[in-house]
């Protein structure tokens, strides 16, 4: 109670209070109001804040007209305080404010500082809208000077310098104003953005000395000195102010002006170490200034800073770029780097904006490329050379190279082809002509086109200038005579060569002279003849490899024995064998058949002891038949029966017809009719073709004669799809058509043989027919008929014309029709049923070159290891052979043996194999990371086998993969962009190019150029 009484009491006397003294209070109101503004025009915004705070929150009341007024000024002086205290919602409370408001002069008042507050906010967009809003018209003196220069500043932060330039040029009048300094710097930059240099110049001398301007104003100064001409007054103000002992803003930037003033007045010592100091600054500098720089240096003899300039400047394919290429190519031949000046030449021939500088890059690139071995680029190069610039200045020594060039390049087909590009060859291109025709015939050779080459080898001969070469290409005529089985060509080419005496040179020597000379003897059963150059060869141990010393000692032996001297020939069997060797299981065989002479015994016991003797032999099927015909010689016709199993058991497919033939005869001698019956029954149904079937039909009709049952015969006979008999007709139909085979008639033998299969379609002489008919179409060049009969022959089994008509075969799906594939298949069946070793390496040959082409090269591994095995084996079967085996060491990833198979291959062929051969030793090389080996054997192909384009291009190629590797960005670009302008094979100029564009790439992110 007593608590609710003095409250009401307290409420009492109050409300007394407020009523009994309303004077007093309005009192009060007026004289803060008063106060507040005197804060105002004192400029104590805190204290007006605060006081205005307190009055905007007094009761409405108490501002009742005719006080109205106060209230709105109230609010007025309050939200210019929070702008002057930059009060957190100062902004938006104006902004709300300027909304409502009608009256101008504080509208255009609140406007400038809510402008103004903007502008320490650097807003610049708003403070130049609210500046707008404002005007100048009701601003006080100062407020105008602030606001046009607040919003000059503005503007120009927004990079509208022709909106601000006016107003900036108002205020650099006034020397009294507050902003006269700064706006007079703001002018001179606008001016001289403007390059008013006049009006800059004069601004920035004004402010040149303050402190805030002292570190950047100077370099402006310096720059319009330089742009109105005075470079002297720009280099003597520039000098000095880097003399100043305070910080400058722009130093760099000074002293790369400086640097480049002196350079265009060819002051290059006093350019080069302002230039150099502004590069080593800077992480990435303009293109033109690294040039001026590395002028600068080659000007002042400081080679490898130039060098190091020039090289980054590569890429640029303007003027300055060929410049500078040039510039480098000449640094680099004052240090005698070659190397490098060709790749520096290079990019000044490929670019055109200079022709007198590209004509020089051009010919000195050419030059470079003959004198450092790259023969193919210098062919192509000086050849556009001459053809581009003919009789310049450098014409003579252009044509003397070129001719120096043809007469020691292994590119043969471009050199043969450049020089009958010539319309009048000079007297010492002329004289070269036989080398590069020679040169070009042994490539043609060795790719397997005899007959080109025996064509060029023909016009060497009938040249005057053959000279020492006479002799070597009657030495490969004769090669390719005896390879082609023209025996007599052979002897006529291979004595004249022995006859010259030439020196030896490879192959071309006098033992290969007498070794194929004795083999085109042998061959044409001249057995003397033959035995007389054996000897010759087997006896020079000098010039020969040791294998094939020993084949012709054997072969010697051999000729002794087809003239029946078995004494002299048995001497030299065992001596054969007592060495040992490769050729020991042939030659003891040998010794057995002389000894069957005069002891079957004797023969029987020494073959019977061969496979122990020569396990791995592969005769042993040969010594298990010769058994078996000697104890059927001695009518022992059980004995041979055995032998003759293991025959039929054995691979010897070639063997196998005449192992039945013998079987069924030493049955049919031992009267066991049965046994012998099933012998030629196996032998008719398995090898109907086969000669020995033939031979088999009689001795089968014998036995059933014998047994009274000849129409069992005629059942077996049909069966078989034999005719009982030839008839008349049959065998006269065919003989007109052989008349004309005979008399190399082959388009009458065509018909007639072909009337003769479709009248006799099982007539006895089908396959003959089929035979004939092939061989006339392969003459024709009609390879498809061709393959359709040699088909045929194959197709009906073995005969003594499956053979050859398998090995034709395959020739023509492996030379003629590129068919790799089904040549693969053809030399595969012939390599299996081949009983000549003659066509067995054929086979062996053919099965590695189409396993290759076929990129088969785990599967062609066994062959090619059988091939290099071979005796008697070219060079060119021994380098397809290594480079084959190494291809499949090279696929398995062991590169190790790779490149001892490669190397094998490369060091005995210079063509398209070795070729191959030596850029596969610079791949293993390169990704075992051995870079300084791939180069070496890369830079081997190109400079050792230039007429080998896919080769020479990948070469290159791997040439800029290892420049690449190395980081020498210079040379890897170089390298590709040669390849991508010149390569002929589109695939690889495509790879050049794409890695050309990662080499440009990857150089940029290194370089110091931006």
């Amino acid at each position: 109670m007593f608590n609710k009484i003095i409250l009401v009491f307290i409420a009492t006397i109050s409300f007394q209070f407020c009523f009994a003294q309303p004077t007093h209070t309005f009192t009060d109101v007026e004289k803060d109001y008063k106060i507040l503004q005197q804060y105002i025009l004192d400029g104590q915004y805190a204290y007006a804040y605060t006081l205005a705070g307190k009055l905007k929150n007094l009761s409405p009341d108490l501002y009742t007209a005719p006080k109205g007024y106060i209230k709105d000024d109230v609010a007025y002086y309050y939200i210019l305080s929070e702008l002057k205290l930059q009060q957190p919602r100062a902004k938006e409370d104006a902004v709300l404010y300027l909304a409502k408001t009608t009256n101008g002069p504080r509208v255009s008042s609140l406007s400038y500082q809510l402008g103004h507050a903007y502008f320490l906010e650097n807003n610049f967009e708003e403070a130049i809208k609210y500046f707008d809003a404002a005007g100048f018209e009701n601003l006080s003196n100062e407020e105008l000077a602030d606001a046009k220069f607040e919003k000059a500043y503005a503007l120009f932060n927004l990079k509208r310098f022709s909106e601000a330039k006016p107003l900036f040029n108002e205020i650099h009048q006034l020397e009294a104003n507050k902003y006269y300094i700064p706006a007079n710097y703001y002018y001179g930059f606008i001016s001289y953005y403007d390059k008013d240099y006049t009006e800059a110049l004069n601004a920035f001398k004004i402010v040149e000395l303050y402190p805030e301007y002292q570190g950047v104003v100077p370099y402006y100064i310096t720059e319009i000195y330089y742009f109105q001409g005075k470079k002297d007054l720009a280099l003597s103000y520039g000098e000095s102010i880097l003399k100043r002992t305070q910080q400058l803003y722009y130093v760099n930037q000074l002293k790369l002006l400086l640097g480049q003033i002196y350079f265009e007045n060819k002051e290059y010592s006093k350019a080069l170490p302002l230039l150099e100091a502004y590069v080593q600054q800077n992480e990435k500098v303009n293109k033109e200034i690294l040039y001026e720089l590395s002028y600068s240096y080659y000007v002042t003899g400081k080679f490898p800073q130039a060098i190091a300039g020039f090289k980054q400047l590569s890429s640029e394919k303007d003027s300055m770029g060929q410049n500078s290429m040039y510039l480098l190519g000449d640094l680099y031949l004052q240090t005698n780097d070659k190397a490098n000046a060709r790749s520096a030449f290079q990019y000044g021939a490929f670019n055109s904006s200079n022709q007198k500088q590209q004509k020089v890059s051009l010919f000195n690139y050419a030059k470079l490329s003959y004198e450092l071995g790259y023969e193919d680029v210098a062919l192509k190069e000086m050849k556009n050379y001459l053809n581009t610039y003919p009789k310049s200045e450098y014409d003579t020594e252009a044509k003397e190279i070129m001719v120096s060039l043809l007469a020691r390049t292994n590119n043969f087909r471009d050199a043969l082809s450049l020089y009958n590009s010539f319309e009048s060859p000079t007297a010492n291109m002329q004289r070269v002509l036989p080398q590069i025709q020679y040169g070009r015939a042994i490539e043609y050779l060795n790719d397997q086109k005899p007959a080109d080459a025996d064509l060029l080898l023909a016009k060497v001969l009938a040249d005057k200038n053959a000279g020492n070469l006479a002799p070597f290409a009657n030495f490969w005529r004769g090669e390719i005579a005896y390879r082609a089985g023209r025996y007599n060509e052979a002897i006529g080419f291979l004595t004249k060569y022995i006859q010259q005496n030439a020196p030896a040179a490879g192959e071309a020597n006098s033992s290969s002279a007498k070794y194929s000379l004795a083999y085109s003897y042998l061959q044409q059963e001249n057995y003397a003849q033959a035995g007389q150059y054996f000897e010759q060869v087997a006896s020079d141990k000098s010039s020969i490899s040791a294998a094939i010393a020993t084949d012709a000692y054997v072969r010697a032996a051999d000729s002794y024995f087809m003239r029946r001297d078995f004494t002299k020939a048995n001497a030299m069997y065992t001596q054969v064998v007592a060495t040992g060797g490769p050729q020991a299981d042939y030659a003891y065989y040998q010794k057995a058949l002389i000894a069957g002479v005069k002891n079957s015994n004797d023969k029987i016991n020494m073959l019977s002891n061969l496979p122990k003797q020569y396990p791995g032999s592969s005769l042993l099927q040969d010594a298990n038949m010769e058994v078996a015909i000697a104890y059927i010689a001695d009518e022992k016709f059980r004995n041979a029966i055995p032998f003759l199993n293991a025959v039929i058991a054995s691979n010897a497919e070639g063997l196998k017809p005449r192992a039945y033939l013998k079987k069924g005869l030493a049955y049919y001698n031992d009267n066991n009719n049965s046994e012998a019956l099933l012998a030629y029954k196996n032998l008719i149904s398995k090898y109907p073709q086969s000669s020995e079937a033939d031979e088999a039909v009689d001795i089968i009709k014998d036995i059933y004669i014998e047994d009274g049952n000849p129409a069992a015969y005629v059942a077996l006979m049909k069966e078989n799809g034999r005719i009982v008999s030839v008839s008349q007709a049959d065998s006269l139909t065919y003989s007109a058509a052989l008349q004309r085979i005979n008399n190399n008639d082959c388009p009458a033998a065509i018909s007639s043989l072909q009337n003769y299969l479709s009248t006799y379609p099982a007539g006895a002489y089908r396959t003959e027919a089929n035979y004939n008919l092939a061989v006339c179409y392969q003459k024709g060049k009609d390879n498809s008929n061709a393959l359709k009969y040699y088909a045929a022959v194959t197709n009906a089994g073995l005969s003594k014309y499956f053979e050859r008509s398998v090995l034709e075969q395959a020739r023509i799906y492996y030379f003629e029709e590129k068919d790799y594939v089904k040549a693969k298949q053809s030399f595969e069946l012939l390599l299996k049923n081949a009983v000549s070793q003659e066509n067995q390496l054929e086979a062996l040959r053919g099965l590695v070159r189409s396993n290759y082409y076929l990129k088969n090269y785990a599967g062609a591994q066994d062959a090619a290891a059988d091939l290099v095995s071979r005796k008697g084996i070219n060079t060119d079967d021994k380098s397809v052979g290594y480079l084959v085996l190494g291809k499949s060491q090279q696929v398995a990833g062991n590169c190790k043996d790779a490149i001892t198979s490669f190397g094998s291959a490369a060091a005995i062929n210079k063509t398209a194999w070795g070729a191959e051969a030596r850029y596969e030793i610079a791949n293993c090389q390169f990704n075992q990371q051995n870079y300084k080996g791939a180069e070496k054997a890369a830079l081997a192909v190109i400079k050792e086998t230039g007429s080998y384009d896919e080769w020479v291009t990948k070469s290159y190629i791997l040439l800029g993969d290892i420049f690449m590797q190395q980081k020498d960005y210079f040379n890897a670009k170089a390298t590709y962009e040669s390849v991508a302008k010149n390569a002929s094979m589109d695939n690889l100029r495509k790879e050049a190019a794409d890695k050309l564009a990662a080499a440009v790439e990857a150089e940029k992110r290194e370089s110091k150029i931006k």
